[in-house]
């Protein structure tokens, strides 16, 4: 029996980690992480949970790498941790991955395996292709898996729309013959199916950059993800004749252009970079900067900038601020408070908005409708997506012809199996989300973010009192601190209310015997001020009592 499980991506944006299993075999399509939603205080990031990879990890054969974004690789280290299998990916993708397993100490120990597009390799009893595709990182890659039970057809994250450097062009012909060869299952990249029509060309966006960077009398910067190579290529054509010099600023983006040019991916002409320390050595009009923190990441060189923060560059009038991404959901607010920052400084800022300046790396309706047309699957499987975005996707792939007997619209966790009776949704297994905060893995759980929450809303008081061991007459406080609570010069009154509540429990239980006495008066402290701060400020502060006997 063939079966293909998805542990993450399929119900949410990112996170992206299926599995593909047959009799005792199982590969690892991607390990990708998620960045924290709104309720997730200070969660750095988000991985799969990987129980049952823990579970089987004996029969855990390979791991294979669609593409280079953090979404698709980021959870790989602590992947690894747990199987230490060979990796396959494309040079530029495990030219990344080194250098994030390297400072996760892992890289030595790591066995990657890089491949080259229609060149197969084996994984008994699979035989894997990769095929190329079009997406806003190079090197982005479908999947052609031949199992037992048939072929599956994973697309990756892909459009069908020309790519800026020609050789990145999805390889429409190969995904049309696997199509004519026979096709089990196809799985494909849902995000957009929201969107009709077709992604916009990468042609467009570069003239939109061009008559950017032709009127701008001043210094231009420029903002996208690190890895989109394609478009930091795009710019360098375009500033060629410009006589402008390029400053690449951020360590995301310093490590991504270093590895294209050593892979030969990335061509930008001798003497065109120059080090920031030279910044001020040229016009206004002969300086570029390519730069990280479209997405208003805190500490990113850009926000640094709209801050007036960064070591070397200071934002002035007359300097033009292109924002060449999508503000993904979520980050709208940190990317609106560094446009408003630039902005006061005299910049013209440029972003998606109002100009043309990005284009999507996924597919719209009509090229998702193509590849569905393009394969003839037998059997359809959304992925990578939230739901309403995998039942759009199914809605079109009956659209397109395939029975609504044959789609199959999982989410995360549930068992998808293929035998001689056909496809079907059967059974699941344990999958959850695992909070990443700085060394602690998956130690933050619902009543840590509970806690969070309530310090952030509704502030905390800390009691401290010491009373005689023998006597439990008071020899310190009681004393009240409170934070992001009250304003304790201007409401003095509740705190020194809340001490006379305090007093009040202390005569009563201080008779009691010295073994039981500290903990019931903790518990007593902690419901009356609960009950005190509730009825007297309508909040529900944290409380912490601290009773020491000396």
């Amino acid at each position: 029996m063939l079966k293909i499980i998805p542990l993450g991506g399929l119900g949410e944006i990112g996170l992206n980690m299926m599995l593909i299993e047959y009799d005792d075999t199982i590969i690892v399509i991607d390990a990708g992480l998620m960045f924290p939603e709104d309720y997730m205080f200070g969660v750095d990031y988000v991985i799969p949970d990987m129980d049952y990879i823990r579970a089987n990890k004996a029969r855990i054969a390979a791991i294979i790498l669609t593409h280079a974004h953090e979404d698709h690789i980021g959870a790989l280290p602590y992947l690894l941790r747990e199987v230490n299998v060979p990796v396959y990916g494309t040079g530029f993708t495990l030219g990344l991955l080194r250098h994030k397993l390297d400072e996760h100490g892992l890289l030595t120990a790591a066995l990657l395996r890089e491949i080259s597009p229609r060149s197969p390799i084996t994984i008994p009893p699979f035989e894997i292709e990769f095929i190329r595709v079009n997406h806003s990182v190079v090197d982005g890659m479908g999947l052609s898996i031949t199992t037992p039970a048939g072929r599956i057809v994973h697309t990756g994250d892909f459009k069908l729309s020309p790519a800026n450097i020609k050789e990145m062009d999805t390889d429409v012909a190969r995904f049309e013959a696997l199509g004519e060869e026979g096709v089990l299952a196809l799985l494909s990249d849902s995000t957009n199916v929201e969107k009709d029509g077709c992604a916009v060309s990468d042609e467009v966006v570069g003239q939109t950059f061009e008559r950017i960077i032709t009127k701008s009398a001043g210094r231009v910067f420029v903002a996208l993800f690190a890895s989109n190579i394609a478009r930091i290529q795009q710019v360098v054509d375009i500033i060629k004749s410009k006589n402008r010099k390029i400053i690449f600023n951020g360590r995301s983006i310093e490590l991504s252009v270093k590895t294209a040019i050593d892979l030969n991916m990335l061509h930008i002409p001798h003497g065109m970079t120059v080090d920031i320390s030279e910044i001020d050595d040229y016009p206004p009009d002969e300086m570029l900067i390519m730069t990280t923190g479209s997405q208003g990441e805190p500490m990113s060189a850009l926000t640094r900038m709209s801050t007036g923060m960064h070591k070397h560059i200071q934002v002035v009038k007359g300097d033009t601020v292109i924002l060449s991404s999508k503000f993904i959901p979520g980050n709208e607010k940190a990317i609106a408070k560094i446009i408003n920052n630039l902005f006061r400084k005299g910049a013209d800022v440029i972003y998606e908005k109002i100009s043309a300046i990005h284009v999507s790396g996924h597919a719209f309706r009509d090229e998702l409708k193509t590849m569905i047309n393009l394969t003839m699957p037998d059997y359809f499987i959304p992925i990578h997506g939230e739901y309403r975005h995998l039942f759009h996707h199914a809605q079109l792939a009956e659209e397109a012809g395939i029975p609504k007997d044959h789609i199959l619209l999982a989410e995360n966790g549930q068992v998808i199996e293929f035998d001689s009776d056909g496809g079907r949704i059967n059974g699941s297994v344990p999958t959850s989300r695992i909070l990443v905060d700085g060394k602690g893995i998956g130690d933050v759980g619902r009543s840590v973010l509970k806690e969070r929450r309530l310090l952030s809303e509704e502030g905390l008081v800390v009691v401290t009192l010491a009373l005689d061991e023998e006597t439990g007459f008071v020899v310190y406080g009681p004393e009240i601190t409170s934070r992001g609570f009250v304003f304790e010069s201007e409401t003095g009154h509740i705190i020194e209310d809340a001490k006379c509540v305090i007093l009040e429990i202390i005569e009563e239980v201080s008779i009691l015997d010295p073994a039981h006495r500290i903990e019931t008066m903790r518990k007593k402290i902690h419901r009356a001020l609960k009950e005190y701060f509730t009825f007297t400020m309508k909040r529900r502060p944290v409380i912490l009592p601290f009773i020491l006997q000396v």
